[in-house]
């Protein structure tokens, strides 16, 4: 092939559900991607598979697909590639390909992508020297082990080549770095050798530009107000030459723009380091990129360069770490923002009376200028909202924090008001632990239905 299309119709779970749809439809595309995953939701997934071993993958996915059905019928050459197989891959592979014999696609070929779920080894990996250790603070995993999750390497692209070499047409994988999900398109239509490394950071480039979904299409674009109809957002196609230049586009007469300028700041989305952007499958360097738009909501990218790949992999891992709630009250009239820090304090102050000294706490004032401290302060809004979030490692003391909103009714200064939904919820917390490991410890694993 000389050129491919690839779409990605998902920025991250619980994305628009019809934009796979649309993209699919219009968008004259030889691959659909869907990302899905992020830290916080593998953490959700891996609770999910505990309590259920069949569950623990990003159910939306099976809700698209039912609906993609009849344009798979219809396009016969379109591949769909997710890593909506989260925690789970294969259960969702088997969700998937039942959902394709049922509407009579049997054919189509679905392939699981695992490997890189490291929690049922992870005391074996400690053990031979792997400790993990927290990339931002240097402490050792060994220090929370038993409180920890979940724990997945990012992968790169091999086990999507992989399958697609043996003729899947429906790639689902865990934890794969988000811009494999073209990667491993691209190398296998192109033949790209794993050490060619400009063509991967050009689509490793490409990958990043589309992963997540509208925001290179007009999504939080600074000149918004230019962005025409962004109801109808049109969601982002690489269209991608053997050689590596490629075009992001949208499809025709889909809603919000893709210009230098958002192309631009997707670029730089996330990335540390635009020299040396670490992925699984290179290290790609955005500084040498050239971009021109070449005509309406197209901008094409050439001149990307790329490092070998790391010998390490990311590995995100999620622990407990105890429990937190944030309640909101809109507070209004004369002396909004007094009477809403006067109520923020009253709420502490009870909570310690009750025997509780909480372990983190914050008192905002939404409307004059907490949310953004330094740049803007309102000087004598006529209401604000009053949000007082807090943590701590016992569930008692933030549920006793909890209880204390609803006396503020009353009890407080005047003015308060929006109390109706009741009491704040309190929820369990999952710390983030990024850390680093031999990429030889953990290789993919491949099973084709």
């Amino acid at each position: 092939m000389q050129r491919i299309r690839i779409g990605n119709g998902c920025g991250f779970w619980g994305d628009n559900l019809d934009a796979p749809i649309v993209l699919a439809e219009q968008g004259r595309l030889d691959y659909l991607t869907l990302e899905y995953l992020a830290e916080l939701t593998m953490s959700i997934l891996a609770l999910q598979k505990q309590r259920d071993p069949e569950a623990g993958f990003a159910g939306d996915f099976l809700d698209v697909l039912a609906r993609l059905t009849p344009i798979l019928r219809k396009q016969p050459g379109l591949k769909i590639v997710t890593n909506a197989g989260g925690m789970n891959p294969r259960a969702c592979a088997a969700r998937a390909k039942a959902i394709l014999v049922k509407e009579g696609l049997a054919n189509r070929t679905v392939a699981a992508v695992t490997g890189d779920d490291l929690l049922p080894g992870l005391d074996e990996l400690l053990a031979a020297g792997h400790d993990l250790a927290n990339i931002e603070t240097g402490a050792k995993l060994a220090t929370i082990r038993e409180r920890v999750v979940s724990a997945n390497a990012y992968l790169g692209a091999s086990g999507i080549v992989q399958a697609l070499a043996q003729g899947a047409r429906i790639v689902i994988t865990g934890r794969v770095a988000d811009a494999s999900l073209t990667v491993g398109p691209a190398m296998h239509a192109f033949g790209w050798m794993a050490d060619d490394w400009s063509r991967l950071s050009a689509a490793t480039v490409a990958g990043h530009l589309i992963e997540c979904g509208a925001q290179v299409s007009g999504g939080l674009w600074c000149n918004w107000r230019d962005a025409a109809d962004l109801a109808n957002v049109g969601y982002p196609i690489a269209d991608i030459a053997a050689d590596g230049v490629f075009d992001i586009t949208k499809p025709a007469g889909s809603g919000g723009a893709v210009n230098l300028e958002t192309v631009s700041e997707q670029l730089l989305y996330e990335v540390g380091d635009p020299a040396r952007y670490f992925t699984p499958d290179v290290i790609a360097d955005s500084t040498t990129v050239k971009l021109t738009q070449v005509g309406p909501d197209t901008v094409r990218v050439e001149n990307a360069q790329g490092l070998p790949a790391p010998d390490t992999l990311k590995v995100s891992i999620a622990y407990r770490d105890g429990f937190m709630t944030s309640g909101t009250l809109v507070i209004a009239g004369p002396d909004a923002v007094a009477k809403a820090r006067l109520a923020g304090e009253m709420l502490l102050a009870r909570v310690r009376r009750a025997g509780f000294e909480l372990a983190r706490t914050s008192v905002e004032c939404l409307g004059a200028g907490d949310c953004v401290p330094g740049l803007r302060q309102a000087n004598d809004p006529p209401e604000v909202v009053l949000r007082v979030s807090v943590h701590d490692s016992r569930r008692a003391a933030v549920e006793r924090f909890a209880k204390e909103f609803a006396p503020l009714v009353t009890s407080g200064p005047p003015g308060v008001t929006g109390y109706t939904t009741g009491r704040p919820p309190v929820r369990e917390v999952f710390a983030y632990w990024p850390a680093l490991v031999d990429r030889k410890v953990c290789p993919h694993r491949l099973e084709v239905l």
